[in-house]
């Protein structure tokens, strides 16, 4: 299998929901499921067969982290150095209208472009790797053709 890149932050708070489906939502759904048995006929009982559809939302959810944090790769930006690569943050100018972006280039898992990270496997971010501060880069994204220019990289 192929290890899953990711930082340090994402994989605490992976862990961190992950604890968080096991200590408290699971033992909580069991007893609400328990809680609707009481209450007699499960065919047409709602609060039962919510209870289970919540349960098993819970359990592939907890499969799922497991998997991820399993294959996880924590990789630490703070020891890289040199041109764009998975990790750093990035401060970009768009050349067409001179707005300025910074983006952290994280891991599938933990993205979220409203929080400023950048999906690894987004058009923007592979255009970036290997880029240096200065440089300008073309993105085809899917709004149409982006030009901006890389101020600054950090490695924090």
């Amino acid at each position: 299998m192929e290890k899953i890149p990711m930082t340090r932050a994402g994989f605490s708070a992976l862990e961190a929901e992950l604890k968080t489906l096991k200590s408290e939502e699971r033992p909580a759904i069991i007893r609400a499921i328990a809680e609707a048995r009481e209450h007699g006929d499960l065919s047409e009982n709602a609060e039962y067969h919510s209870a289970r559809e919540k349960q098993s939302f819970i359990e592939g959810r907890i499969k799922e982290l497991e998997g991820v944090i399993g294959l996880s790769e924590v990789i630490d930006p703070t020891k890289l150095s040199g041109a764009i690569k998975f990790g750093v943050t990035v401060t970009l100018v768009d050349e067409d209208t001179d707005e300025e972006k910074t983006w952290q280039i994280v891991g599938e898992h933990e993205a979220n472009i409203e929080k400023g990270l950048l999906n690894i496997k987004s058009p923007i971010a592979r255009a970036l790797i290997g880029k240096e501060e200065g440089d300008s880069v073309e993105v085809r994204t899917p709004g149409g053709e982006r030009s901006y220019e890389v101020l600054k990289i950090a490695f924090i």
